[in-house]
């Protein structure tokens, strides 16, 4: 064999042997690594049907919400009405050295003749009532009438993350969507006053504070939520 027929064979490997490697690269499906899909946060207005007090209501407590509107969850309408079963994981009295705790956990949902599994926590988030003569389109948000955590003013707009979502943010028009609700709570969340939610490492949420012990009623709608919701500024 002459040394030009070796030379060509050569640079033949050297031009189709990378782009050979390059094609087994693209058409290897290991390799493709699409982004990751967010996941966006589910809320679920409830009232509950038993008063929670922290440090008073022991770990381990089962306790039901009421769902306050019917809302969309995975392509499915929770109606109103509907029952979430949870347990009280974290409950603490305040105390001059430790602030009060208090954390709800949700695991399923059901309603007629049907269920649902969900995994929510308690925000410290709520809905207060609508007074009378208040239309709701001020600047200032609705009077709350939840007493020790009752809502935090001076939150801002209503457009933003600081109190201001419209009720609720898990829901949207549609054939297959519920109305808006016709009650007298607000359209819009507020965050419950001196009181602050926390996420640990295991993904249990608690709200606590430090100014008041925290205590849940039957009257007030509060948040359920499957992540943690924006805190106020």
């Amino acid at each position: 064999m002459s040394v030009k027929t070796i030379a060509a064979g050569s640079l033949l490997m050297a031009v189709f042997c990378p782009m050979a490697l390059l094609c087994q690269q693209k058409a290897d499906p290991k390799e493709v690594h699409p982004p990751p899909i967010a996941s966006a946060t589910q809320e679920f207005p409830v009232t509950m049907r038993q008063n929670v007090i922290a440090g008073k209501t022991p770990v381990g407590t089962k306790v039901e919400a009421r769902l306050a509107i019917a809302t969309l969850m995975a392509g499915k309408v929770i109606p109103e009405g509907a029952i979430f079963s949870g347990v009280v994981v974290e409950s603490m009295a305040r105390s001059a050295e430790t602030p009060s705790r208090l954390s709800i956990r949700v695991d399923s949902v059901q309603w007629k003749k049907e269920s649902a599994p969900v995994m929510a926590y308690l925000t410290s988030w709520y809905y207060p009532i609508r007074m009378p003569g208040n239309d709701d389109v001020s600047g200032e948000p609705p009077v709350g009438i939840h007493g020790d955590v009752g809502m935090q003013r001076g939150t801002g707009s209503r457009s933003g993350p600081t109190g201001a979502q419209p009720f609720p943010s898990g829901t949207q028009q549609g054939p297959d969507v519920p109305s808006a609700p016709t009650s007298n709570i607000s359209d819009h969340r507020v965050e419950m006053k001196d009181v602050e939610s926390e996420r640990a490492g295991d993904g249990t949420l608690s709200i606590s504070s430090s100014r008041i012990n925290i205590k849940l009623d039957k009257s007030t709608t509060y948040v359920l939520a499957t992540g943690q919701l924006a805190a106020s500024k």
